[in-house]
């Protein structure tokens, strides 16, 4: 399957490239509608690639593996791996590695991982890593990989030194070997052109790709950004607490804010789009049918 870094060069300066993130279901009906339904209608819209995430703690390892090798087989797309330090030694993460490459998998977003539960300290594993650029080393030791890191344009929420610590150790994972950013869902692209701003001032030059999460209602937006520590604008906090009792139009209302985001990040030069769909289709199929690029 293609590697994430030559999708990225190909198309520079062309259609930007369009990414789809899912999650491993718990169920085999979960997974059967992810594979039937949700990712054929998500592969009409002709994404680039798809990335399938790790639970908290590695909960999904196998998982996850199992998931990307089923995409890429059955619906012929190019699909990264997430994988994280959290709960397996350096050799335990080799054999992982060597598991993915063994299965066709070449594409990995590389991250430390948030502790076991989701909540509390990071604590790393004895014999294990404990921060996500030892990884990309790793990967970049075995070879053969594309490597994908996450970027924050907020900071990361565990960083309490302040944003630019937070860029400025991004900035030494891109040395140390990746080839991409993804970033953490934002809703005030201001954010994303300080971060994008301050990375290329000091000669950053992987893509650098907005991660971007359709609302689907208030109350679960409002879980995943204190979980993430992004910030909601005050006037987009305003029209959730009007919304906050009706769903669908707050959905409808997230497609349209989406659509907008999307379109000026576009205008002001990102390379691309990745879309954090929680396994669903609709949101995001109705923003790139409204950016004219379904």
């Amino acid at each position: 399957m293609h590697l994430i870094r030559d999708i990225y060069a190909a198309q520079a300066d062309k259609r930007p490239v369009i990414s789809f993130e899912f999650f491993p279901t718990k169920t085999d009906d979960g997974e059967r509608n992810l594979m039937e339904k949700t990712i054929p209608a998500l592969g009409r819209l002709r994404p680039d690639y798809c990335s399938v995430t790790y639970g908290a703690g590695g909960s999904t390892r196998e998982k996850t593996l199992h998931t990307v090798a089923r995409i890429q087989n059955e619906h012929r797309l190019p699909t990264m791996a997430h994988l994280t330090c959290v709960n397996a030694t350096v050799a335990q993460t080799r054999a992982i590695l060597e598991q993915a490459r063994a299965l066709g998998v070449r594409n990995i977003l590389a991250l430390r991982g948030d502790p076991p539960g989701g909540s509390g300290e990071f604590q790393a594993t004895p014999g294990g890593f404990t921060y996500s650029y030892e990884l990309v080393q790793l990967l970049r030791e075995l070879g053969g990989f594309s490597v994908g890191v996450a970027g924050f344009p907020e900071g990361h929420v565990a960083c309490r030194e302040g944003k630019e610590v937070d860029w400025q150790r991004l900035i030494h994972k891109i040395q140390c070997g990746a080839d991409f950013v993804i970033t953490q869902l934002f809703f005030d692209n201001a954010d994303y052109y300080a971060f994008r701003d301050y990375l290329t001032r000091r000669g950053v030059r992987v893509p650098l790709v907005p991660g971007i999460i359709p609302i689907g209602s208030a109350a679960q937006i409002q879980k995943f950004t204190a979980l993430c520590g992004a910030r909601l604008p005050a006037p987009l906090r305003a029209e959730l607490e009007k919304l906050a009792d009706d769903d669908a139009a707050c959905a409808e209302f997230g497609i349209r804010y989406a659509t907008r985001q999307c379109a000026d990040l576009l205008a002001h030069g990102a390379p691309g789009l990745h879309f954090y769909t929680l396994n669903k289709a609709a949101a995001t199929s109705a923003i790139l049918r409204n950016l004219g690029l379904a």
